[in-house]
């Protein structure tokens, strides 16, 4: 490829839009361009990555047995009623009518449509197991894009879904995708990633893992044990509670005036956040009628992906006028109002000298005994980890760290086979619903991830097993007859051998060098009219900066050499 034919430039300054290092990087470079909030066109570098990281899925699928199939992007509303999640989704997935009026949606992942494809061509337990997938385009209405392709509305998504007869086999079949996972990440580049426990969101299923590529600019809050093998997501992360004693003292009304956050209430009262019990409000969504209060220790804070399970619905903020709680006094004790569903953290369980509000504007309660002063009350985890706090398995402190999705992996059960009527004939002529599972990686996101972390202050430094080109061909001064025609010898020779993006143009040397650095090919091959006076060629390897001069009649042994020893790294 010639670079004075290659769509799309090269900038110097940094793109406005760009609020990550990858994102700036790939646009100065001449990968994307935006079309509007949350979706971009990909130029022929980028393409060539995204090709290359999808034949990567394929192999290691393939190799667990997966059969490449596809579905449709739109689909009937039907389909997604049987399973409950046309109503249950929000507005992240679109819904229109076609032009005879009928509801139809944009696929933003496809279990109904795998179950659709397997329903009645599956029959018997001895056709199991077996995994269908696809890479497809799908998209979600995201209502805050950011990070350009680490979170967007429209993206390229590998999607698989194994099928399983009971749970054994499930969970033998689960290992084998996780460890294929891991060999993915590490063939496309990725260094820094680990795989974590997960909530199953809106996928359903009881467990779930995320692999995470740790880095700063990630959203997720990942709680790591750094002296065992503890992780999960800030979703699903449980910490050794270690209680405090406060005496045992009688519960007793007091006038706080006009004291409503904790620090207010525990500076009138002399006591510390740890021995208050906060109230926490929050709406069901669709439904303005119902009330969810959650009451936790005053030191902690709710997690409102463990509340939303324990409830099974989606929650939201409430807006307590005309609702009779009084703000900043609302207490567990006395609280009897219609429609309200109360739950209490593990934190307050046996807890005793505790304060509270007292359900009346400008007072709370002092002295308070969960135990004594409530009947029937099941304490459960609802609660966010926080740095510091102890390790469940090994009982020492935890870390907390920043990371972004970049694959997951979810057991679903029988959630959608058995919604849908999917059945199979066992031995014994019974019919059963199959197990399913479903497992999840963006190949745009995978890309955009690689760039964050393999980049550096130049530009970016793309692995071998991805990269748009090897090679990155670099004659300078093009001006001079004896440099022009032997770089155009030299470029049909390594064409022939390597992938070869050739910089043709007729520019200073600092221009081409800067845009082989930003652009990030692992390898840069410089002839000029130096180099050539004594038959040389320099080579320059991206990640490293190392240089190396080797004579033009050993230059394809040594690039073949060099990019076949990264191959093997990557693949090792």
């Amino acid at each position: 490829m010639r670079i004075s034919k290659l769509v799309g430039e090269r900038l110097k300054d940094s793109a406005s839009t760009a609020n990550v290092k990858s994102h700036n990087y790939l646009l100065r470079a001449g990968y994307l361009k935006q079309v509007c909030n949350g979706i971009f066109s990909m130029l022929t570098p980028a393409q060539r990555i995204n090709l290359k990281i999808q034949n990567i899925i394929r192999e290691e699928m393939d190799a667990v047995g997966g059969q490449e199939v596809l579905f449709p992007v739109v689909m009937p509303r039907e389909l997604w009623e049987k399973s409950g999640r046309y109503f249950s989704i929000g507005q992240e997935m679109v819904r229109f009518k076609d032009r005879n009026d009928h509801d139809m949606l944009l696929g933003m992942t496809h279990e109904e449509a795998a179950v659709h494809l397997c329903q009645n061509t599956i029959k018997s337990y001895d056709q199991l197991p077996f995994m269908i997938y696809q890479i497809q385009t799908k998209f979600r209405d995201e209502a805050r894009p950011r990070a350009g392709l680490i979170r967007v509305k429209e993206f390229t998504m590998k999607d698989a879904y194994s099928f399983h007869y009971d749970k054994e086999e499930l969970q033998e079949f689960y290992k084998k995708v996780y460890d294929s996972y891991n060999k993915i990440f590490k063939r496309i580049g990725m260094k820094n990633f680990i795989a974590v426990k997960s909530d199953s969101g809106m996928m359903g299923g009881d467990i779930a893992h995320e692999f995470m590529l740790l880095t700063d600019i990630g959203e997720d809050s990942i709680v790591i044990c750094p002296h065992c093998d503890y992780k999960a997501n800030m979703e699903v992360a449980i910490s050794k509670e270690i209680k405090p004693q406060f005496e045992n003292t009688e519960k007793k009304e007091v006038y706080t005036a006009n004291a409503k956050t904790i620090e207010e209430v525990c500076k009138l009262l002399n006591i510390s956040a740890i021995q208050t019990i906060k109230a926490v409000c929050y709406a069901i969504v669709g439904d303005d009628t119902n009330t969810v209060i959650a009451f936790i220790r005053g030191d902690k804070e709710v997690n409102e992906a463990k509340l939303k399970k324990i409830i099974g619905k989606d929650i939201a903020v409430k807006d307590l006028s005309d609702t009779g709680l009084v703000k900043g006094n609302i207490g567990c004790l006395n609280l009897n109002l219609p429609n309200t569903t109360v739950v209490f953290d593990k934190s307050l369980e046996d807890m005793q000298g505790m304060a509270t509000g007292a359900n009346k504007e400008g007072y709370h309660i002092k002295g308070v005994n969960l135990k004594r002063d409530l009947e029937n009350v099941e304490f459960v985890d609802i609660a966010k980890v926080k740095e510091g706090e102890l390790c469940p398995v090994c009982g020492k402190p935890l870390t907390i760290k920043r990371g972004i999705e970049i694959g997951n992996i979810f057991q679903l059960g029988t959630k959608y086979t058995k919604s849908m009527d999917m059945t199979i004939n066992m031995p014994d002529g019974t019919l059963i619903n199959p197990l399913m599972a479903c497992y999840g990686i963006g190949v745009g996101r995978a890309l955009a991830s690689v760039a964050e972390e393999s980049s550096d202050e130049k530009g970016l430094v793309w692995p071998m097993s991805i990269a748009p080109w090897q090679i990155y061909f670099c004659p300078l001064r093009m001006d001079d007859n004896s440099v022009k025609e032997k770089a155009e010898e030299l470029e049909k020779s390594l064409s022939n051998n390597f992938e070869l993006l050739y910089d043709d143009r007729n520019v200073s040397a600092g221009i081409k060098l800067t845009d082989s650095e930003l652009m990030g090919i692992p390898l840069r091959v410089v002839i000029s009219p130096r180099s050539l006076s004594n038959n040389e060629a320099e080579i320059t390897i991206r990640k490293s900066g190392e240089k190396i001069m080797c004579k033009l009649d050993n230059l394809n042994e040594l690039l073949k050499n060099l990019i076949n020893k990264e191959m093997e790294e990557l693949n090792g």
